[in-house]
């Protein structure tokens, strides 16, 4: 990874609330809190960037009507009216159109629901995950987490897919991933592949200005726990979403690198522990 570093906001965009045992094998059947995690990239040469959007009043227009309904009522949202990333920039005197890029992690709703109100910001995702969600109808999409309602009218001509960057060695500290796909050209912002979520799930990595190495990586594991103890969730929400053998790959190799390298910011979107760490909108 380059020398160049980033000044990083971790931020929470709303929550849902859904029983962690549909996240955690074995955990509670109680409803919990599960924020969305976005994050506030400064670049010193490529200007602000977003990690994901978490929610948005977006999000409710996009599912007031039938089968979209469906996704509001499966996972119950709450974004406080100073929640929104675009609502939150403000905080470091930027207005959305000051955002040049928005890097996602992967299409569901609950990351990609802020995108239509980033009008300038290329979308930088993956080629797999925008064909997944252009290829389905309403009911299937709503089954996988998706909205399509969400993607800006031109998303395809602002996108850059994390497929046709060039690929890069990753720091040492992020093994057993070795290598990932250059945003910039600077080797300072690094989307890493973490299959088995979804069709064309990645991560994140990016160094802050104090040299800490962050690893953002989405929806790969839904709390630090899960990654200390391996224990992914149970069987049918990684099947209903991705494919469980390749999900419990990946979690396993991310409790591999936090065994030997603690130092990295390991930061699942949804992950409560995370999110104490968030600032305060």
């Amino acid at each position: 990874m380059s020398a160049v570093r980033s000044e990083i906001h971790l931020l929470k965009a709303g929550a849902c609330v859904h029983p962690e045992a549909a996240a955690l094998r074995g955990g509670s059947l109680c409803p919990v809190d599960f924020p969305a995690l976005t994050a506030l990239i400064l670049h010193p040469t490529a200007g602000p960037l977003l990690w994901d959007t978490g929610y948005d009043p977006a999000f409710f227009r996009a599912t007031r009507r039938w089968p979209e309904k469906l996704y509001a009522l499966a996972t119950p949202v709450t974004l406080g009216e100073d929640e929104p990333a675009a609502r939150q920039i403000g905080r470091f005197g930027l207005t959305p159109d000051d955002i040049q890029g928005v890097i996602v992690s992967h299409f569901h709703g609950d990351h990609v629901a802020g995108l239509p109100a980033f009008p300038n910001a290329k979308i930088l995702c993956a080629r797999a995950g925008l064909e997944q969600i252009q290829g389905l109808g309403r009911f299937a999409g709503v089954r996988r987490g998706l909205l399509a309602g969400l993607l800006p009218a031109d998303v395809e001509a602002r996108a850059v897919f994390f497929e046709d960057r060039p690929r890069c060695a990753l720091p040492a500290e992020l093994a057993p991933f070795e290598t990932g796909a250059d945003l910039l050209g600077d080797g300072s912002l690094i989307a890493v592949e973490l299959p088995g979520h979804c069709p064309g799930h990645w991560g994140l990595a990016a160094r802050g200005s104090d040299d800490r190495l962050w690893f953002f990586v989405g929806d790969a594991a839904w709390s630090l726990k899960a990654i200390r103890e391996n224990r992914p969730p149970p069987a049918f929400t990684t099947a209903l979403l991705g494919r469980t053998d390749r999900y419990r790959a990946t979690l396993a190799d991310l409790h591999s690198l936090h065994g030997r390298a603690p130092e990295v910011v390991l930061t699942p979107s949804h992950c409560r522990e995370a999110a104490a760490t968030a600032e305060a909108p």
